[in-house]
């Protein structure tokens, strides 16, 4: 059985429709309005093996980062939706990324308590449209969308496109890997019996 949800958000900022297939194919059909980040989620479904379709009206007029923003609490809700009572999956999920000099280390844990640790930087303030502050305010968003705590640090690199490329990458199959299932597991995988 997929693992699906579907989330739509309107506020007086930004108009999201956000559908997630967590056992997809990788296929991205997304509509943000900032190119570089339509990029970097489908990088995201593509290497996640996620089914993602996204439709975006946001105030890019002010600047991405409502926009920004928004998509990660709603791709965190997603998230949290479609895997559901988290029964059976492996829960955590790690992978050290390389993109040419780059080399970024992201893992992450479905355990419902929301926790960011972010240390990358970067010495460009966009790439494209895109403001790299956003970077960390889009996993924010992210992991107090789907109560996960999500650490992601930059262990080598420093072309900003490709730094920020790979922290997609690795979260998209850090991802992959927590909401995969352990055949060895008939609950949750915790002490206490629920997550």
């Amino acid at each position: 059985m997929e693992r699906k949800a579907r989330i739509t958000r309107n506020t007086s900022e930004t108009k999201i429709t956000l559908e997630l297939n967590l056992d997809g194919s990788g296929q991205g059909k997304i509509r943000t309005g900032i190119g570089f980040f339509d990029h970097m989620l489908n990088s995201f479904a593509r290497h996640g093996f996620f089914d993602l379709t996204l439709e975006v009206e946001g105030d890019l007029e002010v600047d991405t980062h409502h926009t920004v923003e928004d998509v990660g609490i709603v791709l965190g809700q997603a998230i949290a939706q479609a895997v559901g009572d988290k029964k059976g999956i492996a829960r955590y999920g790690f992978q050290i990324l390389p993109m040419d000099e780059s080399l970024v280390l992201c893992a992450l844990d479905l355990c419902g308590r929301p926790c960011l640790g972010f240390a990358m930087e970067f010495d460009r303030e966009r790439v494209g449209a895109f403001e790299t502050e956003m970077v960390r305010e889009f996993f924010y968003a992210v992991s107090y969308g789907a109560m996960m705590n999500l650490h992601i640090r930059r262990m080598a690199g420093d072309n900003c496109h490709h730094l920020i490329e790979a922290a997609f990458k690795a979260f998209a199959r850090a991802l992959d890997q927590a909401v995969g299932y352990d055949s060895r597991l008939t609950g949750v995988l915790s002490t206490k019996g629920s997550l």
